[in-house]
C-alpha cells in the first residue's frame, strides 16, 4: 500500500508541476501522461511490473463515468443548438459507419476472421471527448460554424454506442444466442431514460433548497452521477449513455452556485483523464508494441484518411456544411481512452485474437493523438476555420458568462467630483454598475436620474478578475527608517510597473491617492503584473 500512495502521490505532484509547462507544447498533453506511465512501466527507467487488466479496466471504468458525466454537464445546448442534429447522427450512425467501414478493412485487407473484425471496429468506432476538450481548450482553438460545439457534442456522446457495439461484438464471439436489435433497444432505452429521469429528479431535489450548504449539494450531485450509471447499467441498459445525459440534463439546468459544481467536476475529470492516460502507459509493455505496429498504423491511416472523412461527408453534406467544416471535422476524430478501456474489457473476456487487442488499440490511439492531435490546429488554420472572433469557453458550460461578480464601495465625501451629478452623468463604462446607494441609512435602487448626494455610499458591481495567476499581490511593511514615511505616494515613480492599491493602517483600510501620505506602521498592497518565465 505505501508503494502505491508513493507512486500516485508522485505522478500528480509530477502532472501538477508540468501543468503550465505542458500546455505550451504542440502535442495534447495528454500524450505526456501516457508516456510518462511508460516511463514508470516495466520497460521504462523504473521497471515498475504491472500487468493488473482487472484493476486498470475498473479505475478507467470509473474513471469514464467521471468524463462522461462532465461531458454532459459541460455541453451548452444552446450554443450546440444548431448543430445537435448533426452531432446526433455523427454519434450514432457515425459510429456504426465507422465501425463496419473499419471492420470490412480489416477483415479484406488484413485477413481477420469477421467477428474479429468487427469487434477491432466496434472497440475504436468512437472518438475521444477527454482529447478533443483538452485541444479544444488549451489551444483555445474556437471554430466557425459551431463545429466546436459539434465536435465537444459528439465527443462527449458516441462512447456509449461504440461500448454497446463492443457489447455485442463480444456476445457473438463467445457464441451466445442474441437478437441485436433487441440488445441494443434495450440498452438505449434504460440508458436514455434512466439518465433523464435521474437528470430531472436531481434537478427538482437541488432548486426545492433542502440541501443548504455547497458540500452537501456537491456530495449530492456526485452521489447521483454514481448512481446515473449504476442503475441502468444493472438493469441491462447503457450505463455511460445514462450518465451522459443526466449530466447534460443538471448541466443546463439553472441551479444556484454552479460554478462550484463546475469546479468540483473540472478537477475531479481532469485528475480522472491523467489517472487513466498514466496507468494506460504503465500497463503496457512497450516491447511487444512492435508486433503489432504495422497493422495499427494500417487501421489507423484507413479511419483517418477514409472512414472518418467518408462517414462525415456522408453525414453532414446533406446540410449543406462547408467543406472546411467536414474536413476538420473529419480531422478531428482523435481516438482515446474509451477505446482503450473497451480493449481492456474484451481482453478479460478471454477471447482468442490473431493481435493482442490492447496493444494494437493501444498503437492505433498513441498514433492518433500524436499526429491528429498535434495537428489539429494547423489544419483548422488551413481550412481556414478558426474564429478568431469567439471564445471557445462558451461552447462549453463553463459559466463564464456567469462568473463572479464583485462588489466595491464608492463613498462621496466633501468635494467628490461625483456630488450634484446623475447616475447617467457619470460615463461609467459598460463593464461597471451603479448597483445600490446608500443614504443615511436608506438604500436606494439607483436610475439613470438619480442625483448623487454629499455622504452617498455608493456599491459598484463589476465582473471580478479570473486570470489571478497573472497578477501578484504582496505586503509591503513601512518602518520608521522607509524611505517612504512621511511621503505622499506621488513622491515615488517607480521603474517596474507597480501600483498600491490597499494600505493596511491599523484597524482602518485606506484606499490611497497620490495625495495620501504613507506613516510607519502602514502595510502596503502592491500589485505588479507576473512576469512570463
Amino acid at each position: 500500500m505505501n508503494s502505491a500512495l508513493l507512486l500516485i502521490g508522485s505522478v500528480i505532484l509530477i502532472c501538477i508541476l508540468m501543468n503550465r509547462f505542458l500546455e505550451k507544447l504542440a502535442v495534447p498533453s495528454l500524450l505526456i501522461f501516457l508516456a510518462l506511465g511508460m516511463c514508470f512501466g516495466e520497460n521504462g527507467i523504473f521497471r515498475i511490473p504491472f500487468d493488473d487488466y482487472a484493476g486498470v479496466n475498473l479505475i478507467c471504468s470509473v474513471c469514464l463515468i467521471f468524463i462522461m458525466f462532465y461531458g454532459g454537464f459541460g455541453t451548452n445546448l444552446q450554443a450546440a443548438r444548431p448543430v445537435v442534429v448533426q452531432a446526433g447522427l455523427l454519434s450514432t450512425l457515425g459510429v456504426a459507419g465507422t465501425a463496419l467501414a473499419v471492420s470490412l478493412f480489416a477483415c479484406l485487407v488484413l485477413k481477420l476472421p469477421w467477428l474479429e473484425s468487427l469487434l477491432i471496429g466496434s472497440v475504436i468506432s468512437s472518438t475521444d471527448a477527454a482529447s478533443v476538450f483538452s485541444i479544444l481548450r488549451t489551444k483555445k482553438l474556437a471554430l466557425k460554424h459551431h463545429t466546436d460545439s459539434l465536435l465537444e457534442m459528439e465527443s462527449g456522446s458516441n462512447d456509449p454506442i461504440s461500448y454497446m457495439l463492443t457489447t455485442a461484438a463480444l456476445a457473438l464471439m463467445a457464441g451466445e444466442e442474441l437478437s441485436l436489435p433487441l440488445l441494443l433497444a434495450r440498452q438505449m432505452l434504460l440508458g436514455v431514460g434512466g439518465g433523464l429521469l435521474l437528470g430531472a429528479g436531481a434537478a427538482w431535489l437541488l432548486r426545492q433548497d433542502l440541501l443548504r450548504s455547497q458540500e452537501n449539494r456537491t456530495v449530492f450531485l456526485f452521489a447521483v452521477m454514481l448512481l446515473a450509471y449504476a442503475l441502468p447499467a444493472a438493469a441491462g441498459g447503457n450505463g455511460y449513455l445514462s450518465v451522459y445525459l443526466c449530466g447534460i440534463w443538471l448541466g443546463n439546468t439553472s441551479l444556484t452556485q454552479k460554478r462550484y459544481l463546475v469546479h468540483f467536476f473540472d478537477v475531479t475529470t481532469h485528475v480522472a483523464q491523467v489517472l487513466i492516460f498514466f496507468l494506460l502507459g504503465l500497463l503496457v509493455t512497450p516491447v511487444r508494441l512492435p508486433a503489432v505496429l504495422l497493422p495499427a498504423l494500417a487501421i489507423m491511416a484507413f479511419l483517418t484518411f477514409v472512414a472518418r472523412p467518408l462517414v462525415c461527408t456522408v453525414l453532414l453534406l446533406p446540410f449543406r456544411a462547408p467543406l472546411g467544416q467536414i474536413g476538420i471535422t473529419a480531422w478531428a476524430g482523435l481516438r482515446g481512452v474509451a477505446s482503450i478501456v473497451f480493449a481492456i474489457s474484451a481482453v478479460l473476456s478471454g477471447m482468442e485474437m490473431k493481435y493482442d487487442l490492447f496493444n494494437l488499440v493501444f498503437c492505433i490511439v498513441l498514433l492518433s493523438m500524436a499526429i491528429q492531435g498535434t495537428l489539429l490546429p494547423r489544419v483548422a488554420g488551413r481550412l481556414s476555420m478558426t474564429d478568431l472572433n469567439a471564445d471557445v469557453g462558451k461552447t462549453f458550460t463553463d459559466y463564464q458568462e456567469e462568473r463572479d461578480v464583485d462588489f466595491v464601495e464608492v463613498r462621496l465625501g466633501p468635494g467628490h467630483p461625483w456630488c450634484g451629478k446623475t447616475v447617467s452623468q457619470l460615463c461609467l463604462p459598460g463593464e461597471l454598475l451603479v448597483a445600490m446607494v446608500d443614504r443615511s441609512g436608506a438604500c436606494l435602487v439607483p436610475r439613470g436620474d438619480t442625483a448623487l448626494q454629499e455622504g452617498d455610499r455608493l456599491v459598484l458591481a463589476a465582473r471580478s478578475f479570473e486570470e489571478q495567476e497573472h497578477l501578484n499581490l504582496r505586503e509591503v511593511p513601512v518602518e520608521r527608517s522607509s524611505k517612504w514615511a512621511g511621503h505622499p505616494i506621488s513622491q515615488f515613480s517607480n521603474t517596474k510597473p507597480r501600483l498600491i492599491i490597499l494600505i493596511k493602517r491599523g484597524l482602518e483600510t485606506v484606499i490611497p491617492t497620490g495625495s495620501t501620505v504613507i506613516q510607519p506602521g502602514d502595510v502596503l498592497v502592491v500589485a505588479e503584473p507576473v512576469e512570463d518565465g
